[in-house]
């Protein structure tokens, strides 16, 4: 009886330590192909990081409106199979111009404006003063749009040369633009 009581003991012993090792074997597996899986879905996210939104991966239409007066509606649109990221505000350069006009601080939105593909981002340009007070106005026939990095040191190379109405556009001093905005209405208020 002693015999048998430690075969039964001997063999309990032996079943829960099968048990025990089936139980953390399956742990692993589970383990492993969560690593597996959570490594796919991260590469899967990597390949979906936002790049820079640049003349090459967008399509910029330059539009003026009528409402408020000598303001144009610049909108980009991700035309690229991944999010684009619209940093800072246009370099806008009106024919030969040496220089960019300057941002309107107070545009300035809470977040770095991201397109996904076909989605839209937007920035006004104001003209001229629409009082007249602005100095050396005249007409320009010819946009280049220049995008940004997010720092001041990415290389961004790729312009949008988008097309101006036939009669060009009046530009005077005053001119200024907003930063990138994800929605018209944002823009135009500027």
């Amino acid at each position: 009886m002693s015999h048998n009581r430690n075969s039964r003991t001997r063999l309990l012993t032996a079943a829960a330590t099968v048990a025990a090792a089936a139980l953390s074997l399956t742990a692993y597996s589970t383990g492993a192909t969560a690593h597996a899986e959570g490594a796919r879905a991260a590469g899967a996210a990597k390949a979906k990081a936002a790049v820079t939104c640049q003349g090459s991966n967008t399509k910029t239409v330059a539009a003026p409106v009528s409402r408020p007066v000598n303001h144009m509606m610049l909108t980009v649109t991700n035309t690229g199979s991944v999010p684009c990221n619209l940093y800072h505000y246009p370099a806008v350069q009106f024919g030969e111009a040496q220089s960019v006009p300057p941002v309107i601080e107070a545009s300035k939105p809470q977040a770095v404006v991201t397109l996904a593909p076909k989605e839209s981002g937007y920035a006004s340009v104001n003209l001229s003063a629409a009082d007249g007070s602005g100095s050396n106005g005249h007409t320009e026939k010819s946009l280049t749009v220049w995008f940004q990095g997010r720092t001041a040191d990415e290389d961004v190379p790729a312009a949008a040369h988008p097309s101006l109405p036939a009669k060009g556009v009046y530009i005077d001093d005053s001119i200024k633009v907003t930063y990138w905005q994800s929605t018209f209405e944002d823009a135009i208020i500027w």
